[in-house]
């Protein structure tokens, strides 16, 4: 059996890139998680791994190839018993590099494959009768709440590395410098510590800051301001003196970026008393949320997963769509369990309530949208129906957001559990930059099942409590 592999996606906004160099050659067995080529875009360099166990049979794009468009097929991977011989000439006749795409079939007789970093597909989100709504990517709603903002209300401010000419990281600014122009979305250097400071400087001065992260393992950099500055004041100064700043980004795992670029901070700014955190599961609730933030008058932290700006989903044409923060949203009802989940994990909740569903167990999926406040009124009342609950996130499983809500599930609501809640979480370790190990790391619709058959059945022959 033959399989393509194919030009992987750095990030979000990549479209094509550079084939640095190759590692193997034609003809030679790797195993699964081998390194067999470098890949380059703009400052990011990375290595593509073996998913499986063969042989490279064929090398389609030779190294040193520039503008390779991402999912061309670059290698053809067989068994290591085929007979499929190497390629006399690397690279002819194969489209998807030079900006040109290459052709939906292949000469391995394979259709194409989806990419290990292309994110998951959400569904329509549901809407109420007789709203206006569009189809966009969750990356364009956060840009279109930033630009709805900063149109009404000019004290509104972009601030972050590369937001003018880049447009930010993973191209959330789109746009943004064209229209507002340069002293309202201002590039900085990399260091959050500073560009952060003198943002809060700013909320403090009554500007309405927000702050682009390329990414919230960085912001450790810059805790000191967020914590002790951002929260704290307004209670310090007796409520004379408040904070009116966003700090927003990628937080959790994406796809291959390694231990110090794939952490989930939820429960580290969820502990803090003066913060308000929020994370987005779609592109309806990414818009509402980000303009809920913008509008506070105190610190708003939005985490957002990178492997779901390019998810689809249905938003209310309305520059007037708020999300309220602070509360949940039933994204499917059901009778037997009670499934709760936020921001990525979302997908696998609701991934596995159809599989479920199938099986005759009907899940109602809580997705929380905000982690502080916490809508607990929204999951105990659910439980007080279902009598058990499944809690869904891919952070660390220490002391997280999940061990919050299943502490104050066993407390406030034990009489009506009829099992312990089940917690499904990441693995307890830096999460590692090999994918096969990555995928081991992080919870999946098959563990979400798994959890849940535990808290509805006793035994293991099945027999229901």
């Amino acid at each position: 059996m033959a399989t393509e592999i194919l030009m992987p996606r750095l990030s979000p906004a990549m479209e094509e890139g550079t084939l640095a160099k190759w590692l193997v050659a034609e003809g030679q067995s790797v195993s699964a998680g081998d390194v067999i080529a470098e890949i380059a875009s703009g400052r990011a360099t990375m290595e593509i791994e073996a998913h499986a166990e063969g042989r490279l049979a064929r090398i389609l794009v030779p190294a040193g190839t520039a503008r390779v468009r991402v999912d061309t097929p670059i290698a053809v991977l067989v068994a290591k018993e085929s007979g499929i011989a190497p390629s006399p000439h690397v690279g002819e006749g194969r489209g998807g590099v030079d900006g040109r795409p290459s052709a939906a079939g292949s000469d391995t007789g394979m259709p194409p494959v989806t990419s290990a970093g292309t994110p998951p597909t959400l569904g329509p989100f549901p809407r109420g009768g007789g709203e206006k709504t569009t189809t966009i990517t969750m990356r364009e709603a956060l840009r279109d709440a930033i630009a709805e903002e900063m149109r009404r209300d000019p004290d509104v401010l972009l601030i972050g590395v590369d937001v003018t000419q880049g447009e930010g990281a993973h191209k959330v600014a789109e746009g943004l410098a064209d229209e507002f122009g340069t002293g309202r979305v201002i590039d900085t250097p990399i260091t959050e510590q500073g560009f952060v400071g003198i943002a809060v400087g700013a909320a403090f001065a009554g500007l309405k800051p927000v702050v682009e992260l390329m990414n919230w393992s960085f912001a450790m950099q810059a805790i000191d301001h967020i914590i002790n500055s951002a929260a704290k004041t307004l209670y310090m100064s007796g409520g004379a003196l408040s904070c009116p700043i966003v700090l927003r980004g990628p937080n959790g795992a994406t796809s291959q970026v390694g231990a110090q670029h794939a952490q989930c901070y939820a429960a580290w700014y969820a502990h803090v008393p003066g913060l308000k955190v929020v994370a987005p599961s779609n592109s309806a609730d990414a818009k509402g949320l980000l303009k809920s933030a913008i509008r506070d008058a105190n610190p708003v932290l939005v985490l957002e997963s990178e492997a779901l700006y390019e998810t689809l989903c249905e938003v209310p044409v309305d520059d007037e769509w708020l999300v309220p923060i602070g509360k949940a949203r039933i994204a499917r009802q059901g009778r037997d369990v009670t499934i709760v989940a936020f921001g990525r994990a979302m997908v696998h909740a609701l991934a596995a309530a159809e599989r479920l569903a199938g099986d005759g167990i009907e899940a109602e999926v809580i997705d929380l949208r905000s982690l502080r406040p916490l809508d607990m009124e929204t999951v105990l009342t659910s439980v007080a129906r279902t009598n058990r609950i499944v809690i869904v996130e891919e952070a660390w499983p220490v002391c997280s957001v999940g061990s919050e809500i299943a502490a104050r599930v066993a407390i406030e609501a034990f009489d009506h559990l009829d099992a312990p809640p089940a917690k499904v979480s990441g693995a307890d370790v830096p999460m590692p930059y090999a994918a096969n190990l990555e995928r081991l790391a992080l919870p999946g619709p098959e563990q979400v099942i798994e959890a849940t058959l535990r808290v509805l059945y006793r035994n293991e022959d099945g027999r229901p409590r």
